[in-house]
């Protein structure tokens, strides 16, 4: 996360966020058709999403299950009696010229998740945002301008309506947050949150995951809101704070200049760094929202909402506190190994597998990450299983191999070499009486490094050890290679 920037200290910023996450089910909300990512243009479409006269729309079951778990991680109030509205509006993208959605009686509310943030000196800061509400939706379709990304500028547009009918949980965030930091920081908890449950792959560059930020300054002190702005077009959390960090020093700006904030919603663009006006803001008046004729009302029985809080998995709060507490892991380990579900799983298979968590940890945050990040890989794509990482690890804990000879041959092991095979006949030589021979024949071989050493040069020390280990083709055991050294030396 890159630093904030500095508000001046006499404005404080009130932020909200409305995020659009997609649901990883198979197919639609309403139809049977494919939600499948990068499919040819209009391919994935049907009677139902494209509004064709004489069809009904029929709820996926699965994305109740999914909407209501969402909700639970959130810990939301879950409505035991919730509907389906049409909201109004007309754009080439929407067949129907009416999106399917929830308005008064959402699937879900008066929720929250924790935020940390680290502060200038280290030491983690907690900050609980609240959940407005949580509710079902249908995508719209896209629009792809010809010659620019936006409609100004493009020669002409086509509509590819393979998203229409794709289902979306909306999360509007109470107006909690203060900074970009903290914004960013709650997208990527929510983000977090919902692919542990397997709710959603959160995918921003594929747009499963948009973010859209309310945003207005007031002086410090002053109960009332100021007008609020909405910025969309955020492609990344860096983006997101970089645009609202932007905002607020426009907004103070105008403010300050004596210019009226006007609501409307505005463009974050990349390449030059700022927000541009995109069009004035609607009402929810403007949607003109009325129950949806074509679709019961959706009642959650109790049995059916234990039933799910029962499937739901340790959340990444839940485990980086666990972590923290029971195996005495740095609020940095504890960050990256619970960053994805398959990491922390594939962490907690090693402990199973009797590795020690802080050096299962290490390998894991540090080497094996490194692998990963320059190979373009996932953990779950590594043949190295966790069982094999812990037998090295036990390995070096025994004294049978050293961490240097366990990195050396990491590339082997990642490769889906067993421990067996890559240390065969390579274990380190931990008998006194098989190294004292050769550490006397190294300090006998160099009699001018002794002599200097007994004159006070004692960094020399190193010399005699790196001859032994090159001696031993690092097979000799570091630890007890250096007690003999030295007491050969002194002797």
């Amino acid at each position: 996360m890159t630093s904030a920037t500095t508000v001046k200290t006499e404005y404080e910023a009130i932020i909200g966020l409305e995020t659009h996450c997609q649901l990883s089910t198979n197919t639609k909300i309403f139809s049977s058709s494919s939600t499948a990512f990068g499919g040819d243009p209009n391919s994935n479409i049907d009677p139902i999403c494209m509004g064709l006269p004489g069809v009904l729309p029929v709820l996926n079951q699965k994305v109740l299950e999914y909407a209501v778990k969402a909700g639970l991680a959130l810990n939301c109030q879950i409505a035991k009696y919730s509907k389906f509205d049409r909201k109004q509006y007309f754009y080439p993208d929407l067949p129907k010229n009416y999106q399917i959605s929830q308005y008064d009686l959402p699937i879900a509310e008066h929720g929250w998740l924790e935020i940390e943030l680290v502060d200038a000196d280290g030491n983690p800061t907690r900050k609980r945002i609240g959940i407005t509400r949580l509710h079902m939706e249908e995508d719209a379709g896209k629009l792809v301008h010809a010659g620019s990304d936006r409609l100004s500028g493009s020669t002409y547009s086509l509509v590819d309506y393979n998203r229409a009918g794709v289902p979306l949980v909306e999360i509007v965030s109470e107006p909690d947050l203060r900074s970009g930091q903290e914004a960013a920081e709650y997208a990527e908890e929510l983000r977090r949150i919902l692919r542990y449950l397997g709710v959603s792959d959160g995918n921003m560059q594929e747009g499963s995951l948009r973010c859209d930020v309310n945003i207005s300054v007031r002086p410090v002190g002053q109960k009332e809101f100021g007008t609020k702005v909405e910025i969309k077009n955020m492609n990344s959390f860096n983006a997101i704070q970089r645009a609202i960090e932007y905002e607020i020093e426009r907004q103070i700006a105008a403010v300050e200049a004596g210019e009226r904030i006007i609501q409307e919603t505005r463009l974050w663009e990349e390449g030059s760094q700022r927000t541009v006006s995109m069009r004035t803001k609607e009402g929810s008046s403007d949607y003109r929202y009325f129950p949806e004729p074509d679709l019961a009302p959706i009642e959650v029985s109790n049995e059916q909402l234990n039933n799910w809080r029962g499937e739901l998995p340790e959340l990444p709060a839940q485990k980086r506190h666990r972590y923290e507490t029971d195996l005495g892991l740095s609020a940095y380990d504890t960050r990256v190994l619970t960053e994805d579900r398959p990491v922390a799983d594939y962490f907690e298979a090693a402990i199973a597998a009797g590795a020690n968590a802080k050096a299962a940890a290490n390998w894991i945050t540090q080497d094996i990450a490194a692998y990963l990040n320059k190979q373009k890989l996932t953990i779950s794509e590594i043949a190295l299983t966790p069982q094999n990482l812990a037998d090295v690890i036990v390995r070096i804990e025994k004294g049978k191999i050293s961490n240097a000879q366990a990195k050396q041959k990491l590339p082997d092991l990642l490769n889906g070499v067993p421990p067996e095979k890559a240390f065969a006949g390579q274990e380190l030589i931990s008998d006194p009486a098989v190294l004292q021979p050769i550490v006397d024949e190294v300090i006998a071989a160099n009699p001018k490094e002794l002599e200097k050493y007994r004159n006070g040069n004692v960094n020399l020390k190193g010399f005699f050890v790196g001859q032994v280990l090159k001696k031993t083709e690092k097979r000799a055991d570091p630890k007890l290679t250096n007690e003999l050294v030295e007491k050969a030396l002194n002797s």
